[in-house]
């Protein structure tokens, strides 16, 4: 009859654990794994679920963004800032812009500036929808994931009607704008807006304290305001542990400083404030639009400056002036005086920065981008390591990583 361990002595029982040995676990999280985007890898040492150590590679999409900038004239390069962050274009063509009218000491006029503001919130709205509903639907949280769905669906359809595009649109320009608004953009607004309440409503019925939801979010991916800090967070997830920084509210540019708008700030740095801080961001946004419709006159959406924007078809067919101005930009691109900028605004997920080196030729001699992406995916192992496997998915989802930001 085999031997009861259980009446052995507890010295005999220590010696006995000790004689199992385990190793941690090496798995590979990715990139051939639907949460990790395609192109994303983990590297992952388990203690069981626990994560010891995790080394990351982001990947590649071949995008060289950096390099094909370098190789374009400066109006050219607003098709390459569409596909850095391609769930909120609008955001990087007006962030580009104004870094290259700053070289040319141009100010876009006041109409324009009201559009940029206005639809860079559309274009926020846009990537908040989505990152909420993304992040849902990898929880298991369909009906919140088609619910967010829709309300971005609505807002293309509005970024549609006035670029002419819903994902790619190479709406902006130096010195303003491609086109005015559309005469019924306020009336498809409001149809919009009240969508978008009754959608954000739901969502926050649905997930905002459902108990499944609060225990995967509260106390996950979790980082204080020196971390953040030290990290180079900006955006949400900086907010989120109560880092106050908001380039809108601390720089303002464009027309910011001409509206009315509160800054979510969290306190805990966790996922479910990063969350939260999203979810109000977008009823700021809608606050924000409301605003800039109350408020924008009629008026020029494009600079006087012959040298920087296109001219108008009819000029460029029945002037020699317009047709030579055309033919200069197109074929020479436009003169950036030699100097050196860097220029940055609030982008979906943080600062946003473009750093140019003119040498006075029509194409950037040198063209760099600080792109919140890359930045958060530098120090994303911290935010893993100690945690559990599971914790990873929503961690990676409220850091919002967008793929074409990493690949310079």
């Amino acid at each position: 009859m085999a031997e009861d361990i259980y009446s052995r002595a507890p010295e005999d029982l220590e010696i006995i654990d000790q004689d199992i040995h385990t190793e941690p676990m090496i798995l590979q999280m990715g990139p051939s794994h639907p949460a990790t985007h395609g192109t994303v890898r983990f590297t992952l040492t388990l203690d069981g679920e626990t994560v010891i150590k995790c080394d990351t590679e982001v990947g590649y999409l071949h995008r060289g963004f950096e390099k094909e900038c370098e190789h374009s004239t400066y109006t050219q390069v607003f098709p390459y800032t569409d596909r850095l962050n391609y769930v909120s274009p609008l955001l990087n063509n007006f962030g580009y812009a104004m870094a290259v009218e700053k070289l040319l000491g141009i100010e876009p006029p006041e109409r324009a500036l009201w559009i940029r503001t206005l639809m860079g919130e559309v274009s926020r709205l846009s990537d908040h929808l989505t990152s909420v509903g993304a992040g849902a639907l990898e929880l298991g949280a369909m009906s919140a994931f088609l619910y967010a769905i829709e309300a971005r669906e609505l807002v293309w359809d509005l970024i549609e009607a006035v670029t002419g595009a819903r994902l790619t649109v190479s709406y902006g320009r130096i010195g303003g704008v491609k086109d005015d608004l559309t005469e019924d953009f306020e009336d498809r607004w409001k149809y919009v807006r009240e969508r978008l309440k009754e959608i954000h409503a739901m969502t926050h019925s649905l997930l905002t304290r459902n108990r499944i939801f609060l225990d995967r979010m509260q106390g996950t991916g979790a980082f204080s305001r020196e971390q953040a800090i030290t990290m180079g967070y900006t955006g949400p997830c900086g907010r989120s542990a109560g880092f106050d920084y908001d380039v809108r509210k601390d720089h303002p540019y464009f027309m910011y400083g001409e509206v009315d708008f509160d800054v979510p700030i969290g306190e805990n740095g966790d996922n479910y404030d990063r969350y939260l801080i999203r979810m109000e961001e977008i009823t700021q946004s809608i606050r924000i639009i409301d605003q800039c419709l109350a408020k924008m006159k009629p008026g020029p959406v494009n600079a006087d400056a012959p040298h920087v924007v296109l001219p108008s078809k009819p000029k460029v067919y029945n002037s020699i002036e317009g047709m030579i101005n055309h033919f200069k930009i197109i074929f020479e691109g436009i003169q950036v005086p030699p100097g050196e900028v860097y220029s940055f605004t609030e982008g979906a997920n943080g600062e946003l920065g473009f750093y140019i080196v003119a040498d006075g030729t029509g194409k950037p001699y040198k063209l760099g981008v600080r792109s919140p992406s890359l930045v958060m995916m530098g120090n994303i192992h911290r935010l893993f390591e100690g945690g559990l496997l599971a914790d990873i998915i929503p961690t990676f989802d409220t850091i919002n990583m967008i793929g074409g930001e990493c690949d310079k």
